[in-house]
């Protein structure tokens, strides 16, 4: 009973750490650069929708064409695409994110006019005054 107990947290032990290593981000570099991007039309969006465009993966050992996808738009942020960046001889896929889009977030200022002073006005017209070239006013 006590040995079934020990193998039990042993084995429960041993899943929790493998569970937790496999959320681990694996990076690594190639030394073959992306081929040229493919053009690809955006299509019209839903709105509420933002373009992700295709970008080239590495699988094994070639590159491979992700197509472009749209994705659930963000307030107050911007999609930064996937991308390839070169350090030294080596190339690092650098996947796409969400960015925040500082120009979005500034709130809109207003500008407050002082007010006027009122200018003499005139004492109120009646209806049997006239309107130069109009007759009178009803």
């Amino acid at each position: 009973m006590k040995l079934s107990r020990l193998a039990q947290g042993l084995l429960l032990s041993l899943s929790l750490a493998a569970g937790t290593a496999s959320l681990a981000q694996v990076r690594f570099s190639i030394n073959v650069g992306p081929p040229a991007p493919i053009y690809e039309p955006v299509p019209a969006l839903q709105q509420g929708f933002v373009w992700a465009p295709g970008y080239w993966a590495w699988n094994h050992d070639q590159h491979i064409w992700i197509r472009g996808r749209s994705v659930m738009q963000r307030t107050g942020y911007r999609w930064e695409p996937d991308r390839w960046e070169q350090r030294g001889n080596s190339y690092y896929r650098q996947p796409g994110s969400w960015a925040r889009d500082n120009a979005a977030r500034q709130p809109q200022t207003q500008k407050f006019q002082k007010a006027k002073k009122p200018h003499a006005m005139s004492p109120p017209r009646g209806p049997w005054d006239e309107q130069p070239g109009k007759g009178p006013r009803p």
